[in-house]
């Protein structure tokens, strides 16, 4: 008997629903897709009414001559500020307006996702708002550097990327494609490992005090809650107890997601953005 190609193993019609989607789950989504959308916006409401104008500097570094000049010789040009309390709503915003389209307008379409074993808006959603998470991160670990922060944010756009292409080529019903899961992961490390080897560059300078404790605190919390996420798309295709239903990992991501911005955005107007 020969052995099932690579691709006939894993072929399957596109436009085929394989999952079972009853009215009344529906119906429970789309609710819990409201309510989520108004704790995002309220959350971003009260964010915006409630900071103060905090902001923190981009910019860029300039050896001021030929590939090899003294980085004495260098100069350091502020490009921009980032109003923080501005920045830390649009994520929560951003959340907010897609999980309103999802059970207004776009419901049918979200609907049909869900029944493929799929959810494309999730992953534009996240491209968008995990991104301004991770260089805000970055921004609040004193890593200012333009170039740093832009490689940043199309790392975790790529991770973002892996997980749709980790739904697009799998079915809850057939064996898994493991190779995009694995490749976002690695495009994942990269965000983190440059945030804390700055940080551990830093500290290692003589005299350097390096940023105040609640920026750790973000920094361990957040790496945590962007970790459960990949657990979690880990348990959906390993069909792993409760996750052997695809819907259950649907409405987990919704709520990690909730509890992560949270976290982050309370961290932050805690110890930055309290009016004084």
């Amino acid at each position: 008997m020969t052995r099932p190609t690579t691709a006939r193993r894993y072929s399957f019609d596109p436009h085929e629903e394989v999952v079972e989607v009853s009215d009344d789950k529906l119906s429970k989504l789309r609710r819990f897709n409201l309510v989520m959308g108004g704790l995002h916006a309220v959350s971003g409401v009260l964010m915006v009414a409630l900071s103060n104008d905090f902001a923190l500097g981009v910019s860029t570094f300039n050896l001021n001559g030929p590939p090899g000049t003294d980085l004495a010789q260098g100069v350091t040009n502020q490009l921009f500020d980032v109003p923080l309390g501005i920045a830390t709503s649009l994520f929560l915003f951003l959340s907010a307006v897609f999980h309103l389209l999802i059970a207004t307008v776009g419901f049918d379409f979200y609907a049909s996702e869900l029944r493929h074993g799929r959810n494309r808006l999730r992953w534009v959603e996240y491209s968008l708002s995990s991104t301004l998470m991770i260089v805000l991160i970055a921004l609040v670990t004193n890593l200012t550097d333009l170039g740093a922060l832009i490689a940043i944010a199309f790392a975790n756009v790529s991770m973002i990327l892996f997980g749709w292409i980790m739904e697009m080529v799998n079915r809850p019903d057939r064996d898994t494609w493991w190779t995009p899961f694995w490749f976002g992961c690695v495009a994942g490390i990269g965000p983190w490992a440059t945030v804390v080897a700055y940080l551990v560059v830093g500290l290692g300078q003589e005299g350097a005090e390096g940023p105040p404790g609640f920026v750790y605190g973000i920094i361990f919390t957040l790496f945590m809650f962007f970790n459960t996420f990949a657990i979690n798309q880990w348990l959906q295709y390993r069909k792993k107890g409760r996750w052997t239903d695809y819907l259950v990992g649907e409405r987990t991501y919704i709520t990690l997601s909730l509890i992560a911005k949270t976290l982050l955005a309370w961290q932050i107007f805690a110890n930055v953005l309290i009016p004084t």
